[in-house]
């Protein structure tokens, strides 16, 4: 588990504190009525506490469907927020879990007794609590149907009273299994798929796409800044390059080049194997400046500039580099749903993005490694070199075309 933890220093949607009669009803009624399952771990700690159960922890751990993490951890302890582990993808060193010993025994419900159990030397988190005073901790596994990753959760209870949780306490907290684990899946499913989305769609276009924006042909018109980014010299590359490296040294080049899109506030839209396209949108289409395109302006530097820091690392690790061509340009795109009737790509798509194309394609022959459309540059203060005009291919009108010094 990743040892930077993420406290939620935000109030719960809920402080209710109710009986243990009550408490299935109302973690029910938290699935149906939020999406905070913070509020429903919290809510039940405060609850198993009221009632005399002597919680001193209580959480869960489950996969994570996510492009960052591949597992979440949520806990509660008395008087504190609900504080969330997350293990991450790549992790070489993961540290042994509780839950992750239980399943690899094949055990679905373990009582260790943080005093006595051998095993729990081997579980470093096990031996913080014991060094903490707590005497037991209770995990239940409940198994996930198929379809998913989400494989299933780990329902956990830790107490402080010596000689652990009673066979009453017990029979309490696993008549609340199949309440609890229903709600953590369906807030895994909510997380998995609002991350899913951002990560294939973009961050600003999946909240369009989970409130019903899902139609072949729904699109607006949008005025924008465009910028598209591609590679030099990775066809060849291809042909000899091992493809497994090569997707590795590809993601490298596409993350220096895009990282600062999203901060700047664009969205990739498109990724073109090599290269990507992305689309900055202008508010206000009479402002001047433009907004857009100086932020699309901002986040092209900033990614030749990141792009060029990989050269010297890739020539220590004897691996290749390739620089990048990138265009500037502004316009109006069809920003929507366009494809198959049961296969659709929610992208941009007009006469903008085409010249673009076009635009980028002249970076070799005028010696320069970022071009930027005269539509583009009058929306944009000074600073910037004037190239003269240049045909554009399938274009009637010749194109005025700028740079910058560093390109």
């Amino acid at each position: 588990m990743d040892r930077n933890r993420l406290s939620r220093d935000r109030p719960m949607s809920s402080d209710a504190i109710v009986t243990l009669t009550d408490l299935p009803a109302w973690i029910a009624r938290q699935v149906t009525e939020t999406n905070d399952g913070e509020a429903v771990v919290a809510g039940l700690g405060r609850s198993l506490v009221a009632a005399g159960i002597p919680v001193r922890l209580v959480g869960f751990g489950t996969r994570s469907l996510s492009t960052v993490h591949r597992g979440v951890l949520l806990s509660w302890r008395p008087g504190t927020a609900v504080e969330h582990v997350f293990a991450l993808h790549g992790d070489t060193e993961p540290e042994r879990s509780p839950i992750g010993a239980a399943i690899d025994s094949k055990r679905s419900f373990v009582r260790w007794d943080l005093a006595r159990d051998a095993e729990c030397d081997r579980l470093p988190a096990l031996v913080r609590l014991r060094e903490e005073g707590c005497s037991e901790y209770l995990l239940d596994v409940v198994d996930f149907p198929a379809g998913t990753d989400l494989r299933g959760v780990g329902l956990f209870y830790v107490t402080d009273r010596p000689g652990g949780f009673t066979e009453g306490d017990v029979a309490i907290l696993r008549g609340l299994r199949e309440v609890f684990s229903l709600a953590v899946l369906r807030f895994s499913l909510s997380y998995a798929l609002q991350n899913l989305l951002e990560a294939y769609v973009g961050p600003r276009t999946a909240p369009l796409v989970l409130n019903g924006r899902v139609r072949r042909g729904e699109g607006e018109l949008v005025s924008a800044a465009i910028l598209l980014a591609d590679l030099k010299g990775f066809t060849a590359l291809a042909d000899r390059a091992e493809p497994h490296r090569l997707v590795g040294w590809l993601d490298e080049h596409l993350d220096a080049l895009g990282r600062e899109v999203a901060h700047h506030g664009g969205e990739i839209f498109k990724f073109t194997g090599d290269g990507f396209i992305a689309a900055f949108r202008a508010e206000d289409a009479a402002a001047a400046p433009c907004a857009a395109c100086m932020a699309a302006l901002a986040a092209a530097r900033a990614g030749l500039a990141h792009n060029r820091d990989l050269k010297a690392p890739r020539r220590e690790a004897d691996a290749p580099w390739l620089a990048a061509d990138l265009a500037l340009h502004y316009g109006q795109v069809v920003y929507g749903n366009i494809g198959t009737a049961d296969r659709l790509d929610f992208t941009a798509i007009g006469r903008a993005v085409n010249e673009a194309s076009r635009i980028e394609a002249l970076c070799d022959a005028t010696g320069r490694n970022l071009l930027i459309s005269d539509s583009f540059a009058r929306r944009c203060p000074g600073g910037l070199i004037d190239l003269g005009s240049f045909p554009l291919r399938g274009v009637a009108l010749h194109q005025r075309l700028w740079t910058v010094p560093e390109a």
